[in-house]
């Protein structure tokens, strides 16, 4: 499913972790100083991603800072179709478990109508027969399922389901995070960063979790990460409260409908390796053409916005720790921050974000009180071998008599 769309931008969306950046007035606002002393650990990135590891973070209880070129509503994140359901990331148990997990969280908030998340439905349409064993087992998570008789399939697609499945107004969503994140006490800054060890050097933090998106590709000096294009058109609702999402395949493009309110966000594309983040015009009159043609209201409707976005695909997500060495030029042997990947979401942001999120949290809480107390145990057998060398006794405690 087309689940971590493209950016908000008219004229295109970047991602926040490098290159210089112009922060929109309320970023200008929002942004604090994070004092050296008061950073544990430090979010790149300001998508679904890195603000749901920062939420994971903050409410354990650890000091966190995000620090991104960009703000939330100018992320990849910030227009995607957001609807529960990998795509465009690998099938198996990891993926699976990731995604329930989110799954979970999203039909709680679902619940309540303050996170701009709710339980959509309507129909996932396939140009062939067969499908995935993960498209199988993802529609085993989800309510509603059943398949489409032939009358409700549009023409050039041969099987379909329809299903319910949570869906989020990404503005909403990401205001959300944002404000949870901040009562956590969790803050934000418009930063651009080069260096992840130098980065989290500058914030003073123990720790740095690697949220960027398509900008690890430079970050983590990672060529497997690619852009996958997204464009979209938004428009004025006409009246749509079903999604629709017709799978491409090498004889047509992606289309998907979701619908919003006032508006309904339709797409797509996924065009690889393309880094271009202006809208192309006749890719928007193609989806306007694609989608009226399967929802005859869509036809005239008025258009608010050209919006572009990347998605950051990799063949696996990458999740995991490690700790460089030193920085250049110390000769004490100390070692570099501790340093989290949490990106290589492709279509599957929103869908894998918070199981993504709390196994990055955990490697983090776990890694660093391993660390801490190997520290303390060595620094322990040192002094207890300091005493015995200078002839003291190992541990000190009250003088005790010997009957004579």
């Amino acid at each position: 499913m087309p689940g971590a769309g493209p950016g908000q931008q008219d004229r295109g969306s970047r991602t926040g972790a490098a290159g210089p950046g112009q922060q929109d007035r309320g970023w200008r606002a929002s942004v604090g100083d994070v004092p050296h002393s008061d950073c544990d650990v430090l979010v790149v990135g300001a998508g679904v991603s890195g603000l749901t590891t920062g939420i994971c973070l903050a409410e354990q209880g650890l000091r966190v800072a995000i620090w991104a070129r960009r703000p939330p509503q100018e992320t990849t994140s910030s227009v995607a179709g957001a609807i529960w359901g990998p795509h465009m990331v690998e099938e198996g148990e990891q993926t699976a478990r990731r995604a329930r997990e989110t799954l979970r969280v999203l039909r709680e908030l679902a619940s309540g109508s303050h996170a701009g998340v709710r339980i959509a439905h309507g129909i996932e349409a396939h140009r062939t027969p067969a499908h995935s064993p993960g498209f199988l087992s993802r529609l085993s998570e989800l309510t509603g399922v059943r398949p489409c008789e032939a009358a409700e399939l549009p023409a050039g697609f041969t099987s379909g389901w329809r299903y319910g499945a949570p869906l989020a107004h990404m503005p909403t969503y990401l205001g959300y995070l944002l404000a949870r994140f901040e009562r956590a006490g969790g803050a934000v800054k418009a930063a651009t960063v080069r260096s992840l060890a130098g980065a989290a050097r500058s914030a003073g933090a123990a720790a740095v979790v690697n949220c960027a998106g398509v900008g690890a590709q430079r970050l983590a000096h990672d060529p497997s990460v690619v852009p996958v294009r997204g464009q979209v058109v938004v428009v004025a609702n006409p009246g749509m409260d079903e999604f629709f999402i017709g799978l491409g395949d090498e004889s047509a493009e992606l289309i998907y409908m979701f619908p919003h309110g006032d508006t309904v966000i339709l797409g797509g594309t996924e065009k690889v390796g393309d880094w271009n983040l202006e809208p192309y015009p006749a890719v928007a009159e193609r989806i306007l053409r694609d989608c009226a043609e399967i929802e005859p209201r869509l036809s005239g409707t008025r258009v608010l916005a050209h919006r572009v976005g990347l998605r950051p695909v990799r063949p696996l997500v990458r999740l995991e720790a490690s700790r460089p060495g030193g920085a250049a030029g110390d000769t004490q042997g100390r070692e570099g921050p501790l340093v989290v990947h949490n990106y290589g979401h492709g279509g599957a942001g929103v869908t894998l974000s918070w199981g993504c999120a709390r196994e990055a949290a955990q490697l983090i809480t776990e890694r660093l009180t391993s660390e801490r107390l190997t520290s303390e145990r060595l620094t322990s057998e040192r002094l207890t071998s300091e005493r015995l060398t200078s002839g003291q006794p190992a541990t000190e405690g009250p003088a005790t008599e010997h009957p004579g």
